[in-house]
């Protein structure tokens, strides 16, 4: 594309200059510019839910463990039952995001289908395709960093409980690494979503702590009374 700068007179135009800009340029940058958003956009995504999983972990396990704890004392059974949380609650949501992602999967994979044989007298069908299934989820991903993330905040309480023998130092440790851990996960997901920190912080920090706290009443109410 040229552009001619300069003044036309009668028809002629002096001192013209012509000046090409291609316009692929523009393209390209915007393309890039595009593509940039959305790599954060994905990143920031999984940064967000992999918060939130490792959220899920720390308030299940610590609560599952203070509600043991709040019956027995002994160190052995609350490791156990935080273990067998931590197994339980990564296999859970695995599955769950495998089955989710997947639907989600196959939902785009029918609706690439129908794009490509509405448009199937275009050029370049097969790399649209490509590049299109590309950009599909992966459920199998998707699960794996499920398990994991759950399991990253359900090894802390299990890690603050394993090396200390007094029943009660060791409730108050837990429960106080685990509202650390809130804390720090709470910052975290309010600067990915851009939101603010502190209430986000309080925000997490209390909802744990009613999680802690209702499993350790009920725990107790149940095991005081026999019911």
């Amino acid at each position: 594309m040229a552009f001619q700068l300069g003044a036309r007179v009668n028809g002629i135009t002096p001192n013209s200059l012509e000046i090409d800009i291609p316009m692929h340029a523009n393209r390209t940058l915007k393309t890039d510019k595009e593509s940039n958003n959305i790599d954060y956009f994905q990143r920031a995504q999984w940064l967000r839910a992999a918060m939130l999983g490792a959220n899920d972990g720390l308030i299940t396990v610590a609560s599952l463990m203070i509600g043991v704890g709040a019956i027995k004392e002994d160190i052995s059974v609350m490791l156990l039952a935080g273990f067998a949380g931590l197994v339980a609650g990564a296999c859970s949501m695995a599955i769950g995001e495998f089955v989710s992602v997947y639907t989600q999967y196959d939902i785009e994979v029918a609706q690439i289908k129908r794009e490509r044989e509405a448009n199937d007298n275009n050029n370049g069908v097969v790399d649209d395709e490509s590049t299109e299934r590309e950009k599909l989820p992966n459920p199998f991903q998707a699960a794996l960093a499920s398990a994991l993330a759950f399991s990253v905040g359900a090894v802390m309480p299990l890690l603050a409980a394993a090396f200390i023998k007094d029943h009660k130092v060791r409730m108050g440790v837990v429960a106080a690494v685990v509202s650390m851990a809130l804390l720090v996960f709470g910052g975290v997901g309010a600067l990915v979503g851009k939101t603010p920190v502190m209430r986000s912080c309080v925000r997490v920090l209390i909802g744990g702590w009613m999680a802690m706290a209702i499993t350790f009443g009920f725990t107790k109410l149940i095991g005081t009374t026999g019911l």
